[in-house]
């Protein structure tokens, strides 16, 4: 593993161009817990399964059983970010890393202070009225009684994808283009089996592919480089 690492640590110092594409296990180090692994959300029991409920249609029909589930397992305000998060904005301060594209919505990166960055699933702290659009923070939803409610009347929705919603194209068209133009593209943290995101490694055609995750990927074949560990194990070692 220690030949692994250095060798992550020579082809980021010989490149110029960096993205980094991560997933849930970004953020799991941070105490947040992710949804398909066996402990995930989606492995525990509920009313209604969380599939179901993080869905367009339920939003729209059962908009309160929607957020109690919502309140009490997406509510990401007390976490911090861990060394992965904080690395990453250190290499983008640095001029290195172009762009972190994340399937997140807690916004972790942007505490870290990393700036461009492209929430391809929303985040939790953008949050505005279905009528008139107007904008709500995070707290304005966590702290409501019940569905929370904007001063026109209309009900107050997460800017978050939820299933059966398309991604933002514009977001993913920065991806893509970000991930077009990278000549390392750092995938971590991601089983790679969610689309249409996992579908963004396809548009790398630059020199250096890297995964790390703890588990195997369907491309870890195409990579140059695998490291089956977790993030925080990598990134500590990591002094650019």
């Amino acid at each position: 593993m220690d030949n692994k690492i250095q060798k992550f640590k020579e082809l980021v110092n010989e490149s110029n161009n960096i993205v980094f594409f991560g997933g849930a296990g970004v953020s799991t180090e941070s105490g947040i817990p992710d949804f398909r692994s066996k402990d995930g959300l989606y492995n525990q029991q509920y009313k209604y399964p969380p599939e179901q409920i993080l869905s367009h249609t339920f939003f729209m029909n059962n908009t309160d059983e929607f957020y109690k589930f919502y309140k009490d397992k997406m509510n990401c305000l007390k976490y911090e970010p861990n060394i992965t998060h904080i690395k990453l904005a250190e290499l983008e301060d640095k001029g290195k890393l172009k762009a972190v594209i994340t399937q997140n919505i807690d916004g972790l990166h942007q505490k870290a202070g990393s700036k461009n960055v492209y929430e391809l699933h929303g985040s939790v702290l953008r949050n505005y009225c279905m009528n008139c659009h107007n904008f709500f923070d995070a707290e304005y939803v966590f702290n409501s009684d019940s569905v929370p409610k904007c001063t026109c009347g209309g009900i107050v929705k997460p800017d978050v994808v939820l299933y059966e919603e398309g991604l933002n194209d514009d977001t993913f068209d920065g991806a893509i283009s970000s991930i077009s133009n990278a000549d390392m593209l750092i995938v971590a943290g991601t089983s790679l089996t969610v689309q249409p995101a996992s579908s963004l490694i396809n548009y790398f055609r630059g020199k250096n592919l890297v995964l790390i995750n703890r588990d195997t990927t369907p491309y870890d074949y195409k990579a140059d480089l695998v490291i089956n560990d977790g993030l925080g194990n990598v990134f500590k070692e990591i002094w650019f």
